[in-house]
């Protein structure tokens, strides 16, 4: 949700809670676990073969157990499982602390800018940036063309560098990102710089 008007711009930013997040943490997930069930299996077939103990059994029955030996296959396995299962709990936590979301507010009225944004848990989690409008020298937009084209919009401030406004992996159009920075520009009366 994105309000303006003509003295105030503010502009909600979505973090890490995307759909195609959401998918990868889960297909990790399930693969990492699939690993490591059919290392363990592996290492519980080799040792317990021939008992009638129900540890013998394979964890997963369309991948028998007798056919991976434990050192090296199920070894590698149970690895990757481990490796996994951290990659998609770090992904499970960046999702549920929303890292990334936050808003951008420009407020002309009271010539101060406001950048806010949800960092990961700890003494820096609130990150909250404040500057007034007339240190602001323009707007750029950065154009990467190629096989994974970007598009980025920031701003020029003074004694400060620039700063990101759009997401790197959000992809815009070339009509959307200028249109925005036509916009952004005129709210603000700074000029456009594209590099």
């Amino acid at each position: 949700m994105n309000w303006r008007s003509k003295r105030l711009w503010l502009e909600l930013i979505a973090g890490a809670r995307k759909l195609s997040n959401f998918f990868w943490a889960l297909t990790v997930f399930l693969g990492s676990l699939g690993f490591l069930l059919v290392g363990i299996s592996s290492y519980l077939g080799r040792n317990l073969i021939g008992t009638s103990s129900y540890l013998g059994r394979n964890l997963i029955s369309f991948v028998p157990s007798q056919q991976i030996p434990f050192f090296p296959q199920g070894i590698v396995m149970c690895f990757y499982g481990i490796a996994g299962l951290f990659i998609s709990s770090y992904l499970w936590c960046t999702i549920s602390w929303n890292v990334g979301s936050g808003y951008d507010r420009f407020d002309r009225k009271e010539g101060l800018v406001c950048i806010f944004r949800w960092g990961f848990p700890g003494k820096n989690r609130r990150i909250f940036l404040r500057f007034c409008i007339k240190d602001i020298q323009s707007v750029r937009i950065r154009v990467k063309e190629g096989l994974y084209a970007r598009r980025v919009l920031y701003i020029d401030i003074r004694g400060r560098g620039v700063l990101l406004l759009t997401r790197t992996d959000e992809n815009l159009t070339p009509r959307e990102i200028e249109q925005k920075a036509v916009e952004l520009a005129y709210f603000l009366r700074v000029p456009i710089e594209i590099f």
